[in-house]
């Protein structure tokens, strides 16, 4: 068992000691029911119930209204599960598993389980059409539809040496210089991947001894592509092991973030591996390399448990479907910004559906004096911008970005329209537009700056589709100098000017207590342990 999916079980193990936590010596809790598995006539379906210790199986049983039960004998303390094949069901869970009549048959468009103990009612649980591949589970804020397998991660603050910032399209040869450095561990994660430099860059490493891990969704918006087809075919003929979310029972709606592990550097991106993303070819993105064992960790656990569970499989081309042809963008764009390396306080990584949503909210609530977002489009009725004004309701500076290609025009400015709105009828200090610059073809970054320190780098859109249902990482990097880079690039793209930075020496001695400067236009933007 891999340490990822090992942590999976424990997790879930303590998950149902707490929910049955209340319960008297006498009584038991159903905590969880998997009535619609994704195998042949529904085998494996499985109750899970919490007993008290040295519990009397004996006078216990189940029913659905219709059929009652037994559960059998003996005495059983803490979790069980009961399923109608024990064989099936004990691979999916880390509880003892006791067989339960073939009779007893749960219906998945929804109806509910009763556990009796005699003739007293001790629980029940009432579930609606179950979705394929998730299980009916006693959470904290009460019962949740989770599918099965479905990661629970934490952000926390993590030790970082240095982190180096950089931007698209003007520095794409930052992410593929981190893969060419891999010389242990290489693991690339991507929604979409036909990157010729990532593939070269990859297939070198595999050679040179690397272990090399690629995972990417396998069903894309639009379909795959056959330039992805290609490159995966390549990677996989080269011996390197690459997994795709396959099948209609996945954990995720997709696997939505752009990042790599090599070594003992994290590299996370707004960008996919592709011309127009890393290739720098289109896309305004935002990318940062994290020099951290700790942090490279943290996001190694996250593609381990993502690509060793049972929804994903090896890459084959009967796996792609109708692949679509489509010719790659050939931009060529000014580099107006070099990277930037400086000194870091902490990171944190950040993961949907896991914590994303509440990370992200608290890193908007933390703001005192600013906060810069730039996205492709938010939802205006969204979370995420509702803090945003909360954020300006208290005095915050907010300043909004939105991509103006003619696909998502109309509802950014629609979006807009209704923060002027807003900004007018309260006095708000937030403003909003749309990007017009000649510096890139299209705004797809996913960033947020608060008070010159804090960044946010990543996959997360502003949307509930993506906090609530896709596999999404970013990064929150604690650094002054890594927050005045990418303020400088926002600054320049919110003017519409050619922005350009100049590469400085950055003191490293101090964690937290680095200078420097980026220069925009004329403005020179200071940082340090004075403060911007």
């Amino acid at each position: 068992m891999s340490r990822s999916r090992a942590a999976l079980v424990a997790c879930l193990f303590v998950l149902a000691v707490a929910s049955g936590a209340s319960a008297t010596p006498a009584d038991a809790t159903i905590v969880e029911v998997y009535p619609n598995t994704n195998h042949a006539g529904n085998a494996g379906e499985y109750v899970v119930v919490e007993f008290a210790p040295e519990s009397d199986l004996s006078a216990f049983s189940l029913t659905d209204g219709k059929t009652t039960t037994p559960l059998g004998n003996g005495t059983v303390s803490g979790p069980v599960a009961f399923s109608r094949e024990p064989r099936i069901t004990h691979e999916k869970v880390a509880y003892p598993v006791r067989e339960l009549p073939e009779h007893f048959a749960m219906a998945q468009t929804g109806e509910t389980i009763g556990l009796y103990r005699g003739a007293e009612l001790v629980d029940e649980t009432t579930y609606e059409r179950a979705p394929e591949g998730e299980r009916w589970l006693l959470a904290d804020g009460g019962w949740e539809w989770r599918p099965r397998g479905a990661t629970d991660f934490e952000a926390r603050d993590l030790p970082a040496e240095r982190a180096t910032a950089f931007s698209l399209p003007d520095s794409p040869g930052v992410p593929i210089e981190t893969l060419r450095e891999a010389d242990e561990r290489l693991y690339l994660a991507g929604y979409s991947f036909h990157s010729e430099r990532a593939t070269e860059a990859l297939l070198a490493a595999h050679e040179r001894g690397v272990e090399v891990r690629v995972l990417v969704d396998g069903t894309p918006v639009g379909g795959q592509t056959e330039a992805e087809a290609r490159a995966l075919d390549r990677l996989a003929a080269g011996g390197i092991e690459v997994r795709v979310f396959d099948g209609a029972a996945t954990r995720y709606r997709y696997h939505h973030p752009k990042y790599a592990v090599a070594d003992d550097r994290a590299l996370v991106l707004t960008e996919n591996w592709k011309p127009a993303g890393t290739g720098g070819r289109a896309s305004r993105g935002w990318g940062v390399v994290v020099e951290s064992e700790a942090v490279a960790e943290d996001l190694a656990a996250v593609f381990e448990a993502d690509a060793d569970w049972e929804d994903t499989a090896r890459w084959d081309r009967s796996l792609a479907g109708t692949l679509v042809d489509k010719e790659p963008p050939e931009g060529t764009f000014p580099s107006e910004f070099s990277p930037t390396t400086g000194g870091v306080d902490s990171v944190r990584v950040v993961t949907a559906p896991d914590n994303a949503e509440e990370e992200t909210i608290a890193l908007i609530r933390s703001a005192e004096e600013s906060i810069r977002i730039e996205q492709a489009t938010i939802a205006h009725d969204h979370v995420f911008l509702r803090e945003a004004l909360a954020a300006a309701e208290r005095g915050v500076e907010v300043r909004i970005l939105l991509d103006s290609s003619w696909y998502v025009e109309d509802e950014n400015e629609e979006v807009v329209r209704w923060l002027e709105d807003q900004s007018e009828a309260g006095d708000l200090p937030i403003e909003a537009r749309t990007v017009d610059s000649d510096d890139f073809a299209k705004l797809h970054a996913k960033g947020v700056v608060v008070d010159d320190r804090r960044t946010m780098v990543g996959s997360v859109n502003w949307n509930a589709n993506s906090v609530e249902n896709n596999r999404e990482v970013a990064l929150i990097v604690e650094s002054e100098p890594i927050a005045a880079y990418f303020a400088a690039v926002f600054d320049a793209d919110w003017a519409g000017e050619e922005g350009w930075s100049i590469p400085v020496e950055v003191g490293l001695g101090v964690a937290g207590a680095a200078g420097g400067a980026v220069l925009v236009g004329s403005r020179l933007l200071r940082f340090g342990s004075t403060g911007p």
